[in-house]
């Protein structure tokens, strides 16, 4: 029987002879679907909601005239793949992460309408996150047909659509992406992922149908952890940013959300930079501790990190935007960076931290780079860390200059009491200073009136740490062992840092008070004076004299001027010698010796002969001055005179008159 299309309602004044009905559903009171007669072209197909169709046959008083009735055939159609949500109407659909976590299952699913439904039908989904999750929906399968069977004629586009809104409503503002039967391209295997954490889909027909939407499709959805440790970069896909102002100490990791992973990148890496900020007013430095490494194994990895700048390897990179004057990074260690790409705790079996970065200025740069061959199949919902940190701003006011450039002696006074002028003491702090030195130089560092808060080292404690071995300290002091503050000379091989100790390139030693209690009742005083090597003659002796030419012996020229107690071969400037500060070294040992030989003893300082400088510019100044003088008391006395005279001459006339 080939009967016309007609409307879903009653066909009575459509049909009034021969028609038949069907309903969805096991009887009459289910909705009808449409009433069919007479001429025209039955519907391809039709496809209830359910597993039961209703079909009743209605002739005409008259019985049959020209045809034998008609026919249809009866079979089954796949049914909907259970959906972990709740449906608020026929096809409204609530989708969350706890209805997804009770299914056990670690990805949802939801397709097309796969039956009949009416014109102007609107099927929508919401899928909706935690507050710090991110939604990924995907295609595995998507086909886009032409409409084979409406119910309503359409001739326009767009007669059914698909639109994904990154948003939790239709907020035509916020459309990632609308697929239409007339003219979309099918996206199977895309992420769509929202940039909050929910993503509504609404499905639309203007024409609707006798046997389900012209757009086909398979749809997953899933959820990603998208917290931040920092505050994330906008336009970027894993970029934070981490500022002093809003916290002073924290903890990062490689991105919770493995979404980044399957990223593509043109210059073969995916990158995740962090960068720490601060301001000198607040803080000088930043602390950053790496604590963990865990790249997979698999090449360029297995090998080691001789070619971690060079080589493919997933790798660390840390670096100083104001040292390498570029926020771009560094490809070599020439730049000043520091590359990483091994978790050596593992091949030692030691617990410790994988490296301590000490910044030098307010910035600091740590970027996780990833080869993109491999990327999504290594990592993408691998849930383990590739990375762990720490960080802290340090420095604050209260502590002082943060580096102190290279001088032949200086002081460092703690606290800094004029930044008590406009910040209060914190409860806790830690300083750490870089005393730069001179190349080739030793320095001698003495400690003079130290206070601690109490006798507990977890209170305060001063620390001296060396380029060459900066993961331990070398010396350390603190209330219980105050009184033994004496220090040996530090040598330049000492001084020299090594490849991996950090951005400084000159010599330096960096002292570091840490304080748990109110700092303003810790106080102390560090001085320093640079040292100097005397020669030694080829039989390893010093070169303690040298013969002048008018047979005069000295030592050697330069600055090594005086020679300091003992067999060190340690000498200071000429003009360190008897300055009221004892700059040759002092050990317990020998205090008396170097106290009756040394720089600032009674002997020395009474038997110096100091030359006499002539400043032309103070006797210029005092002939100039004198000869001054002496004209005005010239003309003084003239004057006098010329008064004298006049006086007698009035006097003699006055007498002949």
């Amino acid at each position: 029987m080939t009967c016309p299309m007609r409307p879903i309602s009653s066909g009575a004044e459509h049909c009034p002879y021969d028609y038949i009905k069907i309903y969805d559903g096991k009887d009459a009171s289910y909705p009808i679907i449409g009433t069919f007669c007479g001429m025209g072209k039955f519907p391809y197909s039709i496809i209830g909601t359910s597993e039961d169709l209703f079909v009743e046959f209605v002739s005409s008083p008259a019985g049959p005239l020209l045809n034998t009735g008609f026919h249809f055939n009866v079979g089954n159609w796949p049914g909907h793949v259970e959906t972990a949500g709740s449906r608020n109407s026929t096809c409204d659909w609530l989708l969350t992460t706890d209805d997804l976590s009770r299914s056990g299952d670690s990805e949802g699913i939801f397709l097309s309408v796969a039956h009949w439904y009416p014109p102007h039908t609107s099927c929508t989904y919401l899928i909706q996150g935690q507050p710090d999750q991110v939604v990924r929906l995907y295609f595995p399968s998507f086909r886009i047909n032409r409409i084979e069977s409406p119910i309503a004629v359409f001739d326009g586009d767009c007669g059914e659509s698909l639109t994904l809104y990154d948003a939790s409503w239709p907020d035509d503002s916020r459309i990632i992406k609308t697929f239409c039967d007339t003219f979309s391209r099918a996206m199977e295997k895309h992420d769509f992922v929202s940039t909050g954490n929910a993503l509504f889909v609404r499905f639309e027909s203007k024409t609707g149908s006798y046997s389900g939407s012209s757009l086909y499709y398979w749809a997953h959805y899933d959820f990603f952890n998208n917290t931040k440790f920092g505050v994330a970069v906008p336009n970027t896909a894993c970029d934070e940013e981490f500022s002093s102002w809003r916290t002073i100490s924290g903890y990062l990791r490689s991105p919770l959300n493995t979404l980044v992973y399957k990223r593509t990148e043109i210059n073969g890496y995916l990158s995740c930079r962090y960068s720490f900020i601060t301001d000198r007013r607040l803080f000088a430095r930043v602390i950053l501790t790496i604590t963990n490494i865990n790249f997979k194994e698999h090449p360029p990895n297995t090998g080691g990190c001789e070619e971690c700048w060079e080589g493919k390897q997933d790798k660390l990179v840390v670096w100083e935007p104001a040292i390498t004057n570029s926020s771009k990074t560094p490809t070599t260690a020439s730049t000043g960076g520091q590359c990483m790409c091994k978790n050596n705790n593992i091949l030692t079996g030691k617990s410790r931290p994988i490296a301590t970065i000490i910044s030098s200025t307010e910035n600091l740069n740590l970027e996780l780079l990833v080869d993109s061959t491999h990327a999504a199949s290594s990592y993408f919902k691998h849930p383990a860390p590739l990375f762990e940190a720490k960080y802290e701003f340090v420095h604050s006011p209260l502590c002082g200059p943060a580096v102190i450039p290279a001088s032949t002696e200086g002081e460092l006074h703690f606290p800094h009491y004029e930044a008590l002028g406009y910040t209060e003491p914190p409860r806790s702090i830690r300083c750490i200073w870089e005393i730069r030195v001179n190349r080739d130089r030793d320095i001698w560092l003495h400690f003079d009136k130290v206070r601690f808060t109490s006798t507990d080292c977890q209170d305060g404690r001063l620390e001296v740490y060396l380029p060459s071995r900066p993961d331990h300290p070398f010396f350390s002091l603190c209330g219980h062992n105050v009184s033994h503050k004496d220090i040996p000379p530090l040598t330049s091989l000492d001084l020299t840092p090594s490849s991996v100790s950090g951005y400084a390139t000159s010599p330096s030693v960096k002292i570091q008070f840490v304080g748990t209690t109110t700092p303003a009742r810790a106080a102390f005083k560090i001085a320093w004076t640079e040292l100097f090597h005397l020669p030694r003659n080829p039989d390893g002796t010093l070169m303690t004299s040298r013969l002048t030419e008018g047979g005069v012996t000295s030592l050697p020229e330069g600055d090594c001027e005086f020679l300091c107690p003992g067999e060190s071969g340690l000498c200071i400037p000429y003009s360190l010698v008897c300055n009221g500060v004892v700059n040759c070294p002092v050990t317990s040992s020998r205090y008396n010796e170097s106290l009756e030989t040394g720089d600032e003893a009674l002997d020395t300082c009474n038997s110096r002969v100091e030359p006499e400088e002539i400043n032309w510019v103070m006797i210029s100044l005092g002939a100039s001055g004198g000869a001054l003088l002496a004209l005005v008391s010239l003309f003084l006395v003239c004057r006098c005179c010329c008064c004298c005279c006049g006086c007698n001459k009035r006097h003699d006339d006055d007498e002949d008159y």
